[in-house]
């Protein structure tokens, strides 16, 4: 049986369990383009969630009225529409970060993480669920996005957020904000997300190693020693 979706394990699933970056690795562009700062990474996740939201709500709203045939076509066109309002927003209230940004502000139409929520739970579900899916899955996203840029920016340039913070520790390796330190920051850091989230489940005893959940036979097998 689906365990029953509750307002607080749909907010919290895009923080840990679903993760779009660490656990899904959906939005690898943005994720490693815009990170060689912490505030970019904060300004793209702030950008991504706004646009979550606004298409969840948006989905779940005219889902059921939406033929199937030009379900595709309708779902990127809402998604579209929030882009262009969030680029907007941006170019007049913080057109700094809206700079170092560039393309990938209006690249935010075609983001896996955007179309995959729509597709795969606000056409699912009622609104409350979807919007709630839209925050928990955005703040997950910028959470990730934001440490990742934050590693890439103290240990490339010595500053977090601008702030010098490395003065007279080390000396500040560039190649960290280059392209090559961003897939190294970045399989690093999933594998150490995933290490300790599966060290959790583990501990409480919530998932076997096939990541297939309590009750299912594969868990069963594990729990006997291999023994159906």
């Amino acid at each position: 049986m689906a365990e029953k979706k509750t307002k607080v394990s749909v907010l919290l699933n895009g923080l840990l369990n679903e993760n779009p970056t660490f656990r899904l690795l959906l939005g690898m562009c943005p994720s490693l383009a815009v990170t060689t700062m912490a505030k970019n990474g904060l300004g793209m996740g702030a950008a991504a969630t706004f646009v979550l939201v606004g298409s969840n709500l948006v989905i779940s709203l005219i889902r059921k009225i939406v033929p199937d045939k030009v379900r595709i076509p309708a779902y990127i066109t809402v998604i579209a529409g929030f882009t262009t309002i969030v680029q907007m927003l941006m170019a007049a209230f913080l057109p700094e970060i809206n700079k170092q940004l560039g393309i990938f502000i209006p690249l935010i139409v075609v983001n896996c993480i955007i179309f995959a929520r729509a597709e795969m739970f606000a056409q699912k579900n009622g609104p409350l669920l979807s919007v709630l899916d839209g925050i928990g899955m955005g703040a997950g996203f910028t959470i990730a996005i934001t440490i990742i840029g934050s590693v890439r920016e103290i240990l490339g340039a010595g500053t977090w957020m601008g702030i010098p913070v490395t003065v007279n520790l080390f000396e500040p390796a560039v190649m960290f904000i280059l392209p090559p330190g961003g897939f190294l920051v970045m399989g690093l850091l999933v594998a150490l997300f995933n290490h300790l989230t599966k060290k959790k489940k583990e501990g409480n005893g919530l998932e076997c190693e096939s990541g297939c959940g309590v009750g299912c036979p594969g868990c069963s097998k594990a729990a006997n020693g291999g023994e159906a």
